[in-house]
């Protein structure tokens, strides 16, 4: 079920407070997110994600993949990646959020959770790369997750869920004050797919 199913106008604002994010709800149709959910899965060059934690190189079971319009250098938790070119298919998922949201976006990181066993702890996207303030667009294609923020000084939390198809955009100072993860499930058990296309600045 669809937290906001009996409100009818999106863009909703999530955050309360110190930061923009608004979703949109579901911006592909059925057969788009089929479409695009069999592309991204099987046709994507995933790796294993690496991370420097305490000084040891860590794979994850999530794996990703970065593209951009051109081969950015792009660096978090301690390891640099090199975006590979555009695909057909990821410029037209790009065009949408940028039709949707009002926003450009230069560049992609990619996340596959194979099921719900795989999620990303709190953190927030503040990497030096990334344009100051600019908007990231988080698309979702396959299982349906639950998403949380967490406020770095009041604590205070808000969960919604990111359906298939569906489109959140994170902007403004909402980096600088609050935090965001993916939590862990064992009801879910099946893939989820995630672009989340942002502004590397060089």
């Amino acid at each position: 079920m669809n937290l906001f199913d009996d409100l009818p106008n999106f863009p909703i604002s999530i955050l309360p407070i110190d930061g923009i994010t608004e979703y949109y709800g579901r911006v592909f149709s059925s057969e788009e997110c089929e479409k695009y959910y069999q592309y991204l899965f099987s046709q994507i060059p995933w790796e294993n994600d690496e991370a420097v934690i305490f000084g040891k190189l860590i794979y994850t079971k999530r794996k990703v993949a970065w593209f951009g319009e051109k081969q950015f250098e792009y660096t978090y938790s301690k390891r640099t990646k090199y975006a590979k070119l555009w695909t057909p298919e990821l410029i037209a998922l790009k065009q949408r959020c940028e039709e949707v949201s009002g926003e450009n976006y230069n560049s992609c990181l990619l996340n596959l959770y194979h099921d719900g066993s795989e999620g990303m702890a709190y953190h927030s996207d503040g990497e030096k790369d990334l344009k100051k303030h600019g908007a990231i667009a988080s698309l979702t294609f396959g299982a349906e997750r639950k998403f949380s923020f967490k406020h770095k000084f009041s604590k205070e939390r808000i969960d919604l869920m990111l359906e298939d198809g569906s489109l959140l955009v994170m902007k403004g100072a909402t980096q600088e004050n609050w935090l965001h993860r993916l939590p862990p499930t064992t009801k879910v058990k099946t893939p989820r797919v995630n672009l989340t296309f942002r502004t590397i600045e060089e």
